[in-house]
Parts: C-alpha cells; structure tokens; sequence
C-alpha cells in the first residue's frame, strides 16, 4: 500500500489561515503499518521518518509561522484496526499573536481502530506573549485501542509573560467518555496562577495512557517529584499531571512517570 504524500498553500482570509492536515495509518499486509493518506496543509506539513517496529512514524514539520491570531489549524488522523501510529514534531509550536484580535484554533481529532495503537508525543506548544489559542483535541477509541498521548505547555517564552491558552481534551473508549477535561491560563483566566492551579510554575503537561492491560494490573496512584501525579481514571488508563518550572523539567518529570510504567515516550 502506497503512501500519498500532498501539500497544498493555506486558504487565507482577513481573519487568518485555514488548513487541515489528514493522515490515516492501516496494516499494511506484511506486520507494518502503512500510510495510505499523509497530507499536509498549510503551515502542517507532515513527514513520514523512520523508525523501529511496526508503527508507522510521522513528524509533524512547521512551514510557516502559526498558529496566529485568526488561525484555524486542525489534524485528523485516524489508526484502522490492527495498525500502529506514531506522531511527534520536528520542534515546539509557538503561539504568536496576529494581525486580528481573534483568538486562533488548532483542533486535533483521532480515532484509533480495535487492537490499533497510536502514540501522539508533540514537542511542547509555548503560549507567546499576546497570543490567545484555543486548542481542543478529541480522541475516539475502541475498546481494544491503546493511546499513548503527551501534551506540554510552556506559558510564555524566556522573560516573558504568557498569552491566553485554552485547551480541552476529551477522550472516548468504546464510546464511553473516559475524560473530558478543560484548562485555561492566561490574562482574563481567573486564579490560573494562584496556589490551587500552576503556584507560579510555567510549564504544566500531562501524559495519558489507556492500555487494556491496566484492566488485570490497574495502575496506583502516587506522587512523583514534588510536582506530578500518577492517577489511575475510571477504565484500564492512568493520567501522569505534572508542573515545573520550564520546559526540561517538565519532560524529566513525564519521562520519569513513563518509565515507572514502562511506557515508551521519547
């Protein structure tokens, strides 16, 4: 099976970019993983790299400066049963302010397929000085899937204040919702920087597996570093939160929990 590989220049308008980046993972007959659809868009432009075992590699690679005011930005991927994805990024996204006010979007959607596994492991996303994004990330999967997925944020870039972030993640198993959950940082977000949130800490990230295995052998809780909490979630997954004060320290800390847990990252 053939990988398609298509890049395409961003619609535009006078509030921003338009692209959506669609990668789909399938067996590819011989105990691999192919890559019958890779398209990049825009500023995603989407990279098959090498990599050991079965799982297909995809590095997501920035072509432009995004996201931006106005911006809408979006990947889908989806991972058909049996087959293995890996996502990461050549480098941290940079939440930048534009030339609009509006706020900008990058929206992530993935399903995963029954016995399928994906592993989405992103470089931190930085929420620039006078930016304002609002990312949310939907991820579907089947009863048999198994997610690996890491996200980190670093609240404003070296001596400087942070921008408005707003994320969500919502996580279905077998159509069941397992987490749902909304964070905001930033000018207007009330006590984000109090005691009971960040307590002045700058990067904050989370590491979420759901593993059918966690069914027999359910993970405990504990804590790790002073900063970071290993936390088992009603179903067969764990949820690793963290806080630090920048950004190598935040990934010690999740490298540190996936580790203990024998969970492959980086």
């Amino acid at each position: 099976m053939s990988t398609a590989v298509r890049t395409t220049a961003p619609p535009t308008s006078g509030t921003g970019v338009r692209a959506t980046a669609r990668i789909t993972a399938a067996p590819d007959g011989r105990g691999g993983t192919a890559l019958p659809l890779l398209a990049g868009d825009g500023p995603l432009a989407l990279r098959r790299t090498r990599g050991t075992g079965s799982a297909a590699h995809v590095t997501i690679v920035g072509a432009m400066c995004a996201p931006l005011g106005g911006d809408r930005l979006a990947i889908d991927a989806a991972v058909e049963a049996g087959a293995r994805l890996r996502v990461g990024s050549a480098a941290a996204t940079v939440a930048l302010p534009g030339r609009t006010a509006q706020p900008a979007s990058y929206d992530v959607r993935l399903t995963v397929g029954e016995g399928a596994e994906a592993c989405w492991l992103p470089e931190p996303l930085i929420s620039a000085r006078g930016s304002d994004l609002r990312m949310t990330t939907r991820i579907d999967l089947a009863a048999t899937a198994r997610l690996v997925f890491r996200e980190e944020q670093v609240l404003g870039r070296w001596g400087e204040s942070t921008g408005r972030l707003t994320t969500r993640l919502t996580v279905r198993r077998g159509g069941r919702l397992l987490l749902d959950q909304e964070l905001c940082y930033g000018p207007g977000a009330p006590g984000w920087d109090g005691g009971a949130v960040l307590g002045g800490h700058r990067a904050v990230g989370q590491l979420l597996v759901v593993d059918p295995a966690f069914a027999d052998s359910p993970p405990q809780r504990r804590l790790l570093g002073g900063t970071a909490i290993v936390s088992p979630l009603a179903g067969p997954a764990l949820l690793v939160t963290a806080l630090a004060p920048d950004a190598l320290r935040l990934r010690n800390l999740l490298n540190e929990a996936a580790a203990e847990t024998a969970i492959l990252t980086d």
